[in-house]
């Protein structure tokens, strides 16, 4: 299941409710590692971190993803599939 503050249109706007929604969820789900992605702002996930730790709970931020956005050209990012096998890998080392 994926989640996050801004839903889908990175144009969208995310408020207090849906920073206390999340913080819950994770509180709830006792999720260890959350993403943020290439593309947008960290600002909302750290305030997202501070939120779940302010609460006593662990969390991580498990790393840096790629969306709608290739890294550089030339890098192992640079491609569909080096970003497809980077968020992949990620995932997998940042949630065992």
């Amino acid at each position: 299941e994926v989640m996050g503050l801004q839903g889908i249109s990175t144009a969208s706007e995310y408020g207090l409710q849906d920073m206390e929604r999340l913080v819950q969820i994770i509180i709830e789900r006792d999720i260890k590692a959350i993403f943020v992605e290439s593309s947008i702002s960290t600002r909302g996930m750290e305030a997202l971190l501070a939120g779940v730790r302010a609460r006593g709970q662990t969390l991580e931020i498990g790393g840096e993803l790629y969306g709608d956005a290739l890294g550089e050209p030339g890098t192992p990012v640079g491609t569909y599939l080096g970003m497809f096998r980077h968020n992949v890998v990620t995932i997998v080392e940042a949630l065992r």
